[in-house]
């Protein structure tokens, strides 16, 4: 691999300023709200100071500028967002038709203007116009004189700005950017009798914004806001991420905010660019569980899932919001080895609803879903029979959950299993299977064609 080195003298004409207290609140669509305190340096009347420090993904118009004291009169009259950063690439290119320098692998260095570069060779003209290749594999080191005008180090805000005093003053900045995300992730752990289940929360935070921010007071809102639709703008470029665990917190606090809720951690963190952090969401809790057993002929003919139950409340150890996120369930073996039963997806879960967590496949139950006979009683109206047939290969008795959609107007005319219909598509029922047996529930559904 080449390696190539720029060196350039590089000319600051505006003043320059970073940050002293930083704030960033993330949400779970794609976007953080950055707050910001700095002292800042003015002149009187009008003239320019550049931001820098800011995120690649920020969408500039959602900046807004406010000085602390309110005493003082400043105003923000022109913004203009650079992002042309230096590259090699582009430091050739503003070099064109301009002197430059370089070297090879032996030493010798050729000095000349540039006409043409791109990866594989350099053009110069030299020596009252001899031409000279130089591939780029055996360039070592380039020198520029200086950093052409147009290219910055780090993407920055340029303000003109209208001001009644001279000197420093605290000023706060907020901005949306875009590359930051979060969600929750969940662990439980299920009891050897399967009614007890540990859950342990974490924050994954995702920070691809282009920026990293130092010793941050960290915000999570829970919830789904609404966005006004923009145009698309080009994602800052993925790298590679890095994963930090941070595990000294005892939590974040929570509490209701607006129509959703808010976690807050109680200490300063840091968030990298390019880098995926989790945080203790809340304090491990306990709670008690049930297994349940569902059969849907329509999302699986053959197959009964089986999932995991529980209410989200305090009565049972919880009572807390959770926020959407991946739930995985674990189970430990004799040896103490904890085994992955399966995963699946929450949504927003409030206090006091219940939650119920699709684990897989129940490999002892086997089910078969059979259409035995139709007919057509009129031009409008036709009969279906059905059969459901559950077997237990278990040596425990166990209880299936059914639920069978049913389209169009209907109504059952005979069945033999009572049954509640769930909504207007989906009745719901349950069958006893003893160990080692099977069950079939049978029934006659008629259709009226309107």
């Amino acid at each position: 691999m080449k390696k190539i080195l720029t060196s350039f003298i590089m000319l600051i004409v505006v003043c320059s300023v970073f940050a002293d207290d930083i704030a960033v609140t993330v949400y779970n669509s794609n976007l953080g709200v950055i707050s910001e305190n700095r002292t800042m340096t003015f002149e009187k009347g009008m003239h320019e100071i550049s931001f820098k420090d800011v995120p690649s993904a920020i969408d500039r118009t959602s900046v807004r500028f406010e000085l602390i004291d309110s005493k003082k009169h400043l105003s923000i009259v022109e913004q203009n967002y650079a992002y042309d950063l230096v590259n090699s690439s582009q430091m050739y290119q503003k070099y064109i038709d301009k002197k430059i320098e370089l070297v090879d692998k032996n030493g010798n260095i050729f000095s000349g203007i540039l006409l043409a570069s791109d990866h594989d060779a350099v053009t110069l003209m030299y020596n009252g116009g001899r031409i000279k290749i130089l591939l780029m594999n055996q360039i070592t080191e380039v020198n520029f004189p200086v950093l052409p005008e147009g290219l910055i180090t780090r993407p920055t805000l340029f303000w003109k700005y209208s001001s009644d005093f001279k000197g420093k003053a605290d000023c706060n900045i907020s901005y949306q950017t875009g590359g930051m995300n979060w969600s929750a992730e969940y662990v439980g752990l299920i009891s050897s009798d399967d009614k007890e289940l540990d859950i342990s929360g974490w924050a994954s935070i995702n920070n691809q914004s282009g920026k990293t921010y130092n010793d941050a007071t960290l915000k999570l809102i829970a919830g789904d806001i609404n966005r006004a639709q923009q145009s698309r703008r080009p994602n800052p470029p993925m790298k590679m991420m890095t994963t930090a665990m941070d595990m000294e917190s005892s939590g974040f606090e929570e509490k209701s905010f607006f129509e959703y809720h808010m976690y807050t951690l109680p200490r300063k963190a840091t968030l990298s660019n390019n880098e995926n952090k989790q945080i203790s969401l809340f304090k491990p809790a306990s709670t008690k569980a049930k297994k349940i057993f569902l059969y849907k002929p329509e999302v699986d003919n053959k197959k009964v899932e089986v999932a995991l139950k529980f209410r989200n409340s305090k009565e049972f150890g919880l009572g807390m919001p959770l926020p959407a996120g991946r739930f995985r369930l674990f189970k430990a073996d004799d040896d103490g080895s904890k085994i992955l039963l399966g995963e699946d997806r929450i949504s927003h879960t409030p206090k006091d609803e219940d939650v119920t967590i699709k684990v897989g496949y129940a490999f002892d139950l086997k089910a078969e879903h059979k259409l035995v006979n139709q007919n057509r009683v009129s031009k409008q109206v036709d009969e279906q029979e059905f059969e459901i047939t559950l077997k237990n290969h278990k040596d425990e008795d166990v209880t299936i959950e059914i639920e069978k959609k049913l389209y169009g107007y209907w109504e059952i005319t005979s069945s033999d299993f009572k049954y509640v219909k769930k909504d207007a598509s989906t009745i719901k029922f349950s069958l006893n299977v003893t160990k080692n047996g099977s069950k079939t529930a049978k029934f006659i559904v008629r259709y009226t064609r309107r």
